[in-house]
């Protein structure tokens, strides 16, 4: 073996030597990580390009469309008064159950964080609903809580305080947003109150026991110490309030999908394409691909713009602290 053939295979197997790392330790992360990530691009980005590209064609009944439509679909869609008013409906509801939501969760973190007794037992009360199916919530709620009949326990209690029956689910009033607020708390609440918890027992306790001396009790302790520390987990976890408002579907498909029709502004935008594009005997994937192509640059849009709100105290402390160094350096330069 020449000398240039013995230097390209000690190259050779010292680059094998790197890719497999200390103990063949880069070979078992792959061996780990791959299945994932084919799964990942098989079962989630290319169906997502492909909706993108069928939301250009004409496809009905077929994922292999030929005619190019262009805007055609997103049109159509525009021009349903429903999905427009689903739109602007769910962009208020995202607005008023992602705090609510957010404020709840956070709520049950700081009394389980500070219980003397039985935080396993109430951790364990209040997370046991995000288990439960939301089709068989969504059925609970509506034929035994909230049904309207007399013998449904909320009219059964309205009775007792000597009040009239209520049409929870039907009618013209609102009364169904009590429903599904309640129906969605209660399965949500319990999953990011863990959340919050566990970002909650990484702030160092030695910082409460600082904040005490000086004073610093209940809400300043809260305003200036927890919520700042709490910062990263908050916007993950309404990043994950956001994009589940916008997706809202088993719960209200489930208690008002078997009704003549959805009471006025309870049509969420997935409803509304599983029932008017992809519903009957004719499903058109074209309008389908679009109208979720719509959705998903709503949340696109919400997220970015409530990271930015989230995030501006951080910028705006970047630049305290950038003031406070160059005028220090002034001073030193100026002596």
């Amino acid at each position: 073996m020449s000398a240039r053939q013995s230097g390209a295979a000690a190259g050779t197997m010292s680059w094998w030597r790197r890719f497999r790392g200390y103990q063949g330790r880069n070979l078992w992360y792959i061996a780990f990580f791959l299945p994932f990530l084919v799964g990942l691009i098989t079962f989630v980005y290319v169906p997502m390009v492909w909706s993108v590209g069928l939301s250009f064609f004409d496809a009905r009944n077929t994922i292999t469309p030929t005619k190019f439509v262009g805007l055609a679909n997103y049109q159509y869609l525009f021009g349903q008064e429903l999905f427009r008013d689903s739109l602007l409906v769910f962009i208020v509801f995202a607005a008023f159950i992602v705090p609510v939501t957010y404020a709840c969760s956070l709520g049950l973190a700081l009394l389980l964080q500070g219980a003397r007794w039985g935080q396993a037992f109430f951790r364990s009360v209040f997370f046991i609903p995000t288990a439960v199916s939301y089709v068989i919530a969504a059925m609970v709620w509506r034929l035994s809580f909230f049904n309207g009949a007399r013998f449904g326990l909320a009219n059964s209690l309205l009775r007792q305080l000597g009040l009239e029956n209520i049409n929870w689910l039907g009618g013209t009033n609102y009364w169904y947003w009590f429903v599904v607020v309640s129906l969605r708390l209660w399965l949500q609440v319990g999953f990011y109150m863990i959340l919050l918890i566990a970002g909650l027992n990484r702030i160092p306790q030695e910082t409460y026991e600082a904040a005490a001396i000086d004073g610093a009790t209940g809400w300043r302790r809260l305003r200036y110490i927890t919520l700042p520390q709490l910062r990263p987990t908050t916007i993950a976890v309404l990043m994950l309030l956001l994009i589940g408002a916008f997706q809202a579907f088993d719960e209200f498909y489930n208690l008002f999908g078997s009704i003549g029709s959805y009471p006025p502004y309870a049509r969420p935008p997935l409803v509304h394409m599983y029932l008017i594009s992809l519903g009957g005997a004719q499903q058109d994937l074209g309008v389908g691909g679009a109208a979720t192509v719509v959705i998903t640059s709503l949340i696109v849009v919400f997220g970015l713009a409530q990271n930015w709100v989230l995030g501006r105290p951080d910028r705006l402390e970047r630049k305290a602290q950038k003031a406070a160094l160059k005028t220090a350096a002034d001073r030193a330069v100026t002596r």
